[in-house]
């Protein structure tokens, strides 16, 4: 593998069909399969975020969208577990290096985790935890969990920042020492094993609790670990989206081009209304991506060129990464009417997708409220 991981793409695009061979029985058993999770640790991808000193790719952003929209058009949930592990993984640049090596470099070296919740008691030489988190992607692939969490002095008091604001760490523990909730019922992203979990009073040493995004605590001088994992997070899903939509509009094509629809004078690929709706859809996407991508890499240049990720990166991003998921979301919509009724099959490639995609849809990454917030940004400036 190359110093940038540029080669992680060639190598999701390899492994695609193997992953789409599977993607009936990671729907049906809500998780990935054994041989999918082989072939994406085998190809070093769950490492694609991992610093280089630990045996990562530690690529660039760019490369690591591309890696997931390569997955995303063979199965959703393997890209979006993909997607979740991965930027889990950055918080390594953050760990002394021991730790960090007994998490991602001992099988299956995979590491999940859910929302923010929940305190942290401070006794000696650690922590204590007790709490139920939620929303752990890809936790049964997993051999470590993540949670983040509001630490508070021994005597219940809460530590704040010199900025006053609530303290917060992530810690981790092995998975063994959790309890696992299997709650993930769910209309699409079936397979991501998105499941609760639970510890009682667990012992966390100071060395696996650390600051979360906070580049003061960073131990690897990278660029890549500047970025907030909230954004990385937010472009990775984002690529998610399109991957999806570009399945879903290419198996619309290649429908019409063979499809006489009920009634209709004409085939499919002579409807001039099919032509015009596909012409404009494809332009639709063609925007979404290049509009995501060109935002990445900007602020990738400037995050490479200053060390520093600003709040305008962070707008940027968060405007983008929305846009694009309820663009891709359009797109799959169009896709699955333009299909009839024949997408309303499992034997067809549209239902899950359109299902898995209403799923991205209803992350934190799409919110309308993010347009909110940047607009809200944009009305203070003077320009």
């Amino acid at each position: 593998m190359d110093g940038t991981g540029a080669d992680l793409v060639a190598r999701a695009r390899a492994i695609a069909p193997l992953i789409a061979g599977e993607a009936d029985e990671i729907e049906r058993t809500r998780r990935l399969t054994p041989s999918v999770v082989g072939a994406l640790i085998e190809n070093g991808l769950y490492r694609a975020l991992l610093p280089r000193s630990l045996g990562g790719s530690e690529a660039p952003p760019d490369v690591f969208m591309q890696m997931l929209e390569e997955v995303a058009k063979a199965d959703a949930s393997t890209a979006w577990c993909l997607g979740q592990c991965s930027v889990c993984a950055m918080i390594a640049a953050a760990l002394d290096h021991e730790c960090a090596h007994e998490i991602f470099n001992t099988a299956s070296g995979i590491l999940a985790w859910g929302a923010v919740a929940h305190e942290a008691r401070a006794v000696e030489g650690g922590y204590r935890v007790t709490g139920r988190w939620d929303f752990a992607s890809g936790s049964p692939q997993a051999s470590w969990l993540g949670a983040h969490v509001r630490i508070v002095n021994a005597d219940g008091s809460p530590r704040k920042n010199a900025d006053g604001s609530p303290e917060l760490r992530t810690v981790l523990f092995p998975l063994a020492r959790a309890t696992i909730h299997d709650v993930w019922q769910a209309i699409g992203l079936a397979g991501t094993g998105t499941n609760s979990y639970e510890v009682t009073d667990l012992f966390i040493p100071d060395r696996f609790a650390v600051f979360r995004d906070v580049p003061e605590a960073l131990r690897e001088p990278g660029p890549l670990y500047r970025l907030p994992t909230g954004s990385t997070f937010s472009l990775g899903f984002a690529a998610v989206s399109l991957g999806v939509a570009r399945a879903t509009l290419d198996a619309a094509i290649a429908l019409a081009r063979g499809k006489h629809q009920s009634l209709a004078a004409h085939a499919m690929r002579d409807n001039q209304a099919v032509q015009g709706l596909i012409g404009r859809t494809e332009g639709d996407l063609r925007a979404a991506r290049a509009y995501l991508y060109a935002t990445a890499h900007a602020m990738w240049r400037e995050l490479s060129a200053t060390n520093m990720f600003s709040p305008a990166h962070r707008n940027a991003v968060r405007l983008a990464a929305t846009w694009t998921i309820q663009q891709s979301a359009r797109v799959v919509d169009t896709a699955y009417r333009m299909a009839g009724a024949t997408a309303v099959f499992r034997s067809h490639p549209f239902e899950r997708r359109f299902r898995d995609m209403h799923a991205i849809a209803q992350q934190i990454q799409a919110r309308d409220t993010h347009f909110e917030d940047v607009g809200k940004t944009i009305l203070a400036e003077n320009r």
